[in-house]
């Protein structure tokens, strides 16, 4: 007969994706997770089999964080234009000075490697299209490749923000944001 888990395999994974934050993931070890969860490195190797299973299942956990925060920012923000900037720098608040942006980069090419993990983040990509595209037009058929476009625009502006680190990013993302959404003419 086994033993009832006193710690959830959900806050394994939430502690585990802290970890990474901090780490990246050639920083995960069964050893580091042990140490940050106060589990052993074999209850690790029990619970999820194999780092890897660990890692997935820590960005999975961080997949489900950014559905949650994209979910209340949709549904915190105003239904405009300026609701949809508002959305995105939401969604920014947590990247800090740009090293958290740039950590974040090695967790996103995990994510591009593992085919479950590609999928959540093309499911991400609509549900962030579907919030903003229906700030920025009325017809069905434009909002979702206005929202994807504003999205791909969010992220360039992240990453060209990140080389420069000029001013607060949510002030940059702003400004951006708006500069772009002019020249469409929203």
């Amino acid at each position: 007969m086994s033993r009832p888990r006193t710690i959830s395999d959900a806050s394994v994974t939430d502690t585990v994706a802290a970890l990474l934050v901090q780490t990246g993931p050639g920083g995960l070890t069964f050893a580091s997770a042990a140490a940050a969860t106060g589990l052993s490195p074999a209850t690790l190797v029990q619970r999820f089999g194999s780092r890897d299973a660990l890692l997935r299942a820590a960005l999975l956990s961080m997949w489900d964080q950014a559905d949650r925060e994209t979910a209340a920012a949709d549904a915190a923000q105003a239904i405009s234009a300026e609701g949809a900037i508002d959305v995105l720098t939401q969604l920014s608040a947590g990247y800090g000075s740009g090293e958290a942006a740039a950590e974040g980069l090695l967790l996103l090419r995990e994510d591009y490697r593992d085919p479950v993990l590609r999928a959540r983040g093309a499911a991400w990509n609509v549900a962030l299209a579907t919030a903003l595209g229906r700030r920025l037009s009325d017809d069905a058929a434009d909002q979702q490749r206005l929202g994807r476009l504003m999205a791909s625009q969010w992220q360039g502006a992240v990453l060209w923000w990140g080389f420069s680190r000029d001013g607060r990013l949510t002030d940059h993302l702003g400004s951006e944001l708006r500069e772009w959404l002019s020249a469409l003419g929203l």
